[in-house]
Order: C-alpha cells, then structure tokens, then sequence
C-alpha cells in the first residue's frame, strides 16, 4: 500500500515537473517571436511612405475641421467677412486672388483640381468652353457646385468678355452685338444701354456673373473704342456699366490707364506709352476717372494693362507698377473697389517674367484679382509664387488680407454670385 502511495507521489512530481518545464518553453519562444518582430515594427515606423495610403483621403495640408463660419452664415457683413478671414489658411486666400480658364466644354481634371485643391476663387469662359446657352449654364452649375463642396462654400466669380464686335464668345448663340466703335459713331447712349442690358440676361441666364467690359480706351482707329472724345468714351462707358449691373452683372472698365496710344497688341508683346501726365490724365485717364467719380465703385472693376508708362514708371508695366496701381488708381483717383490684371499669360508680360514672379509682383503691387487664362501649368506656378513670396517674407499676408477682404466683400454684396452658389447648395 504504501508502495503504491510512493509511486503515485513520484508520478504527480513528474506530471508537475513537465509541466513546469513546458510553461518555460512556452514564455522562452513566445519572447523569442517578441524580439524578432520588434525590429520589423521599428522599420515600418521609419519608412511611413511604405504604408499602404487611403486613395480617397485628402493630402494633410486639405484636411481641416469644419470652420465656425462659412459664406451663407448669417451676420452681418463686417462681421462676416472678419470670420471668414481669420477661419481662411493662407492656401484658402490665396486661391480666392485667382481666376482660371479652363481647356473644354466640360470640367475636366485640371480645373477641379484648380478649384478643389488650389481654391481658385473664379473662373473665366472663352469660345472654347462655349457651345450653346443651355450647355454653359450647365458647366457653370458644375464648376459652382465644385467650389460648394469646399467647407467655407464661397462661390465662384464666372467671368467673360463679351464686349460686342469682334469680342463676341459664341457669337451664332446669343443676340447681334455691335461694336463700341460703331455704337460710338451712332452717338445713341440709349442704344448702348440697352444692348448691354441684353448681354446681361444673356450671360445671367448662362449662369455668368462678371463681364469684362467695357473698353475705355481712346482710340479711333481700334473698333473696341467708343473714339476719341474723352468725355463721349465716358458717356457711353457708363451707360455699359449702368446696362450691365440693372441686369445684375459686374461690369469691368479697361485697360487702365488706357491702351489707346499703343499699336502694338499686348497679347503679343510690351510696349511703352511716351505722353506725360498732364496729356494722360486729360485723354486717357478722364474716362476712368469719370467712372470712379460718378459711379458707385463696388458696380466694376478696373483691369490694369500690361503696356508701359514711362511717365509713372520707368521700368515696370502697368500690371507690376505700385506707382500705377496704388499711386495712381487708389491714392490718386480714390478708387475703393476690386484691381484685375489683364491675362498674365499674354506676351507683353509673359516672355519677360516667370509665372512665379508675375503671381507675386501683381499681388505685391496693387492687384487683387490675376488672370490666368489658359493652361495649368501657369496657373499652379502663378499660385505658387505667391505662396512661396509671402512664406519666404517677400510679400506680405496683410496684403493677401487686403486683396480678399475685398473680394469677399464683392462676394457678399453681389446677389446674382450668391443665388449661383445657394442653388448648387439646395441640390
């Protein structure tokens, strides 16, 4: 009995030494596996790029959290516009100093990418995007319903010149549009009032809300001219505008401070207009100064040249001139409202300075809205001048600050903009 009691003892110290033994082994391996994979865990912390990345997710600096105001938020306008600014990145407001063009009749990638990741604040039709009145508004709801899609929601500027003549975009679709030359001669203000007033249901219907026009300039010889009588050239330029924004489009006065003088087309290169001041702001200059006087600034803008005007500045262009654009047009003349640059990709500018250059210097120097009209390429590099400008300290945010109050401010204000941009919300 008592054998069997020994040997039921050893048997249960036997049972227990193996089982001690196997735990052992068990937390050695399960060590050993530990060790092996720490360093495997080390590398993937080192090399991020070789994790797989989310296709759908937005690149870090487009990621943000829902601002505490967006455009349709209701306050009043001062207030509103401070909120906006202050909830804005510095991407977000330099977008909205940029209108591009795009290549076709429909969006395609490189506008999207333009208004969804650049900010882009406004867009530009040419002949190109146009095949029939329906097909516009369309592409326009599309391009609004892009910029809707952004947290801050702040609709898009859809711009044009449709000036009449030889400036006609989808001349075949939309009413007989004479010439400002030919309107002039006719000497019938009524009649130039009324054929603005058609463009501007035109373009409204259309789902445009900025029209490039009208021309300024002193010329006889060039049929964009209502001729060379400084104070007819204002009669009938403030007919235009009256035209146009009783319709509820913005009119633009160009090309300031007058391209009449110059025979050299600037879509092609520079030239330079060698009359002293005293001839320019009795000729040239009386029709914008007219306008700013007499009509309510916030109702168009002022697109600024690219020709040369020794007598304020020796060496810049209008476009890049502080002396021209700030000096001149806002101390000067006292205007309030929103500075354009025509076409940056236009010769006059485009052979002698970079993009990155153009972007910066227009901005740094007076101009709130830049033109970039045809490709992708300019655009993303007249973009990135001036982000690279103010992060480098050659160009200040205040500035971008400035330039943006204004535009929203023109944003806010205009009823036919903020209708385009309500309709895409409520679809």
């Amino acid at each position: 009995m008592r054998r069997r009691k020994r040997k039921s003892r050893r048997l249960a110290w036997s049972i227990l030494i193996i089982l001690v033994c196997l735990a052992g082994a068990v937390y050695l391996l399960k060590g050993q596996d530990e060790q092996k994979a720490q360093p495997e865990k080390q590398q993937d912390e080192a090399m991020p790029s070789m994790k797989p990345i989310k296709t759908d997710e937005k690149p870090a600096d487009q990621q943000r959290e829902k601002p505490e105001v967006t455009f349709f938020t209701q306050e009043n306008l001062d207030e509103k516009v401070n909120h906006l600014i202050k909830n804005m990145t510095l991407k977000e407001k330099i977008g909205q100093l940029i209108v591009v063009g795009l290549p076709g009749q429909e969006v395609d990638s490189g506008v999207t990418e333009m208004i969804r990741d650049y900010h882009a604040g406004g867009i530009i039709l040419f002949d190109r995007n146009m095949k029939n009145q329906q097909q516009v508004g369309e592409l326009n709801s599309q391009l609004q319903n892009l910029a809707m899609k952004d947290p801050l929601q702040i609709p898009l500027m859809v711009s044009i010149d449709q000036e009449g003549g030889l400036i006609v975009r989808m001349r075949d679709q939309v009413a007989p549009k004479a010439s400002q030359h030919d309107l002039g001669v006719k000497k019938n203000p009524q009649a130039v009032y009324q054929q603005a007033s058609t463009t501007a249901k035109e373009l409204l219907n259309m789902g445009v809300n900025v029209n490039f026009a009208p021309v300024l300039d002193i010329s006889d010889k060039d049929s964009r001219s209502f001729g060379s009588d400084p104070k007819l050239v204002s009669s009938y330029g403030a007919q235009v505008i009256k035209g146009l924004t009783d319709g509820g489009i913005t009119a633009t006065v160009k090309h300031f401070p007058g391209n009449g003088r110059s025979s050299i087309d600037p879509h092609k290169d520079t030239s330079s207009v060698q009359a002293d001041k005293k001839e320019l702001e009795s000729s040239d200059i009386y029709p914008f100064k007219s306008m700013i006087d007499q009509m309510d600034n916030d109702k168009f803008f002022v697109m600024v040249t690219h020709i040369k005007y020794p007598a304020y500045d020796q060496e810049n262009p209008a476009s890049l001139s502080s002396k021209i654009k700030i000096d001149l047009l806002r101390k000067q003349l006292g205007f309030k409202g929103i500075v354009v640059t025509d076409d940056l990709e236009m010769g006059a500018v485009h052979k002698y300075y970079s993009n990155e250059d153009l972007g910066y210097k227009a901005v740094e120097t007076g101009a709130d809205l830049l033109l970039v009209c045809h490709t992708l390429q300019s655009q993303k590099e007249v973009y990135n001048g001036i982000l690279s400008a103010v992060q480098s300290h050659k160009l200040s945010e205040q500035r971008i600050d400035e330039a943006v109050e204004r535009i929203l401010r023109f944003k806010l204000k205009n009823e036919t903009l903020k209708k385009s941009g309500m309709q895409e919300l409520k679809q």
